[in-house]
């Protein structure tokens, strides 16, 4: 149900320089973006790293993990969130309240070191708003939950944990009157930024299609919490509060991912822009 290369673009984020000590915070995926067609068969992607705002907000650098393609070691590469003038070199979606944050992965330096990496491809291993209407995506579809939750990381080799759930709430979504949507699966601190995945089925009841393809359709966001307080027998008066997870999470969609990434290429372009214009007044 789930195709083995999906569990290869995600990618464990961790703070702390002490390698052995060090505290998995998140989790993030690679999204290739597609820029053109190199032949009959190939296409040309630019790799991004799509996690949450909240998960690089505040922090000066973070380091991601890559399991070696040959051997059973992993290495982790230490990356600076910020350029040297002190702004963050990761964009954020220009929306406050949408979660999603994309940084530039070179894969050059990856297939140098010999490093085992995929990505989801923007125009192959996405389903859109609009593709999630055209494919009658509705609440009680199964979904994949991909992420290192409570930073469940082996420091030899990254294993990502696939945990299974259920679309919860996402007609008010479809309908435009909410940016996200629910799911009902385990998600705990650690997965903000993972991946969700539809999970395709072969059979379906009537009057309703089935779900053919395994595709990206959000990102974890956080789980939506609920309060449970302790009343003083006394006074009957609140004495502790008690937060507890309620199962439910919330999903930024896809074309959220598009729009942060969009802008992120913006930004790769008026760069390049820049330094020809620079190299020519030189």
């Amino acid at each position: 149900m789930l195709p083995p290369f999906y569990l290869d673009t995600v990618i464990a984020i961790g703070v702390g320089d002490n390698e052995t000590n060090r505290h998995w915070i998140g989790t993030g995926f690679l999204f290739g973006n597609y820029l053109s067609k190199l032949d009959e068969q190939k296409n040309l992607y630019r790799p991004w790293l799509i996690t949450n705002k909240h998960v690089l907000s505040g922090i000066d650098k973070i380091y991601i993990k890559f399991n070696s393609v040959q051997g059973s070691d992993s290495k982790d590469y230490e990356i600076s969130l910020k350029s040297r003038n002190g702004r963050p070199i990761w964009i954020g979606h220009p929306e406050k309240d949408i979660d999603v944050a994309a940084l530039y992965i070179n894969p050059t330096i990856l297939r140098a070191d010999e490093r085992l990496f995929s990505y989801f491809q923007s125009d192959k291993h996405i389903f859109t708003k609009q593709q999630l209407k055209n494919e009658e995506i509705t609440e009680g579809d199964r979904i994949f939950v991909l992420g290192f939750p409570m930073g469940q990381i082996s420091p030899e080799r990254q294993y990502v944990i696939c945990r299974g759930g259920y679309i919860a709430r996402i007609r008010d979504f479809l309908e435009d009157k909410t940016t996200d949507f629910l799911i009902d699966a385990p998600v705990f601190p650690g997965n903000s930024g993972g991946p969700i995945i539809i999970c395709p089925s072969i059979a379906a009841i009537e009057g309703t299609k089935p779900v053919t393809d395994a595709n990206l359709i959000g990102i974890v966001k956080s789980y939506i919490p609920y309060n449970d307080m302790a009343i003083s027998q006394q006074t009957n008066k609140p004495r502790i509060s008690f937060e507890e997870n309620s199962g439910l999470a919330i999903v930024e969609p896809v074309n959220a991912i598009i729009e942060t990434v969009k802008l992120a290429e913006k930004r790769v372009k008026s760069r390049v822009a820049y330094a020809k214009r620079k190299a020519k007044s030189v």
